[in-house]
């Protein structure tokens, strides 16, 4: 997801920028002073609310801009962005945004800086004030604004400077040339963006074929939790003798385990297009602490696909792979193969569910030929990839 703050003092040349920008990307446009001006046009509490004072020139209270935020951002579920121009405006803004987005488990791409001197501002604006009819265009309230900007609002470029997502560009060119340096950014940001995809599914359905064919397409790191346990337990190490009494048992390795060879794995690659995590997250709480693992290095699930497959038809896979050198401890007997299904059907599909609200979860038909499935796979995996950046 593509979420651009447009930054700058007032006059600064952001609403221009804006419809260029949210045109070439299908961003969803978030203008707090449209919004509120809107509010006032149709009466609404929250616009008299806000009335008096917009018209002397302040801010309006974090309280109203946040209701106002949260419902645009919530009514359009499926953007695949959002410009924001004019928000934040304060430190304290800031901190609500980057609570908003994460509650879509998203975050701010690029905080674009248009840069111009106050003498600038003051000269664009009063040029507006002939023609615009709005009352808050006024030389008295235009100083105030200009005022309230250097004083409240110019600390916010020190915040996201820290994250390092800010970015600074001369408003004073044209707006060809504006536009040109503002893309570039963009287009750098974007390429930082990682694709991670979660592959839920039964054991026998085909989730490591899969797995593998979308890492070589997409460039990613293929995780699975399954293989990383198998090479503790040929390492005979303390881990791998604790994790084979447990499969040999057909029981999941506890989170513990788990969590640290996940964390491990994440930080070798640290230049990492993305990941691919199959066998995790397999429990509610995995999906929550893989949020958690993922949000450490500023990203977040991409896409998940959910291969599903006849029952019978997993007991026979998994029954014919206990034959082969790929075989897992608990391919070995039937009635293993039948546990290890129940436990995934008791604790893993809450974790379908989880990603289902979040508008992440695509399922998959998982029978046939592994090109069949991976015909089924391609568009909704390149769909998402498109999304993600």
């Amino acid at each position: 997801m593509l979420n651009i703050a447009l930054f700058g003092a007032p006059g600064a040349g952001k609403g221009t920028q804006s419809e260029l920008l949210m045109k070439k990307h299908n961003l969803v446009y978030i203008s707090t002073g449209n919004i509120l001006r809107e509010e006032i046009r149709s009466g609404t509490s929250l616009g008299k609310a806000a009335r008096s004072i917009i018209e002397a020139g302040g801010l309006v209270s974090d309280e109203i801009i946040v209701q106002i935020i949260e419902k645009k951002i919530t009514s359009n579920p499926d953007a695949p962005g959002f410009l924001f121009d004019g928000f934040p405006r304060t430190f304290v803004q800031a901190y609500i945004l980057e609570g908003l987005l994460l509650k879509m488990h998203t975050s701010l791409t690029c905080l674009l800086f248009l840069d111009v001197t106050p003498e600038e501002s003051l000269k664009r604006l009063l040029h507006r004030a002939k023609t615009s009819g709005r009352s808050d265009d006024t030389e008295a309230v235009i100083k105030n604004r200009l005022k309230e900007y250097r004083e409240k609002t110019a600390p916010v470029a020190r915040f996201y400077r820290d994250q390092g997502v800010f970015f600074q560009v001369d408003g004073a060119g044209s707006v060809e040339t504006i536009y040109r340096q503002l893309e570039d950014i963009i287009d750098r940001e974007l390429r930082k963006v990682l694709f991670n995809i979660v592959l839920l599914g039964y054991p026998g359905a085909g989730r490591g074929t899969q797995a593998r064919k979308l890492a070589e397409k997409y460039n990613l790191v293929y995780l699975s939790t399954g293989e990383m346990l198998k090479e503790e337990i040929k390492k005979g190490s303390e881990v791998g003798q604790k994790v084979q009494a447990l499969c040999d048992k057909g029981d999941l390795v506890p989170d513990e385990i788990v969590i640290k060879l996940i964390e491990k794995h994440i930080q070798r690659n640290p230049e990492a297009n993305g990941f691919i995590f199959k066998g995790f997250p397999r429990t509610l709480v995995q999906a929550y602490i893989l949020d958690g693992l993922l949000r450490k290095i500023n990203t977040s699930v991409s896409f998940t696909l959910d291969i599903q497959c006849p029952t019978l038809e997993l007991i026979k896979r998994l029954d014919a792979r206990g034959r082969t050198k790929r075989r897992m401890n608990y391919d070995m007997e039937t009635s293993t193969i039948v546990h290890r299904l129940e436990q995934h059907e008791k604790i893993c599909l809450p974790v379908v569910e989880y990603y289902r609200k979040q508008g992440k979860m695509t399922l998959i038909d998982g029978d046939g030929t592994p090109e069949e499935v991976w015909t089924r796979i391609e568009e909704p995996a390149e769909n998402a990839w498109r999304r993600a950046r």
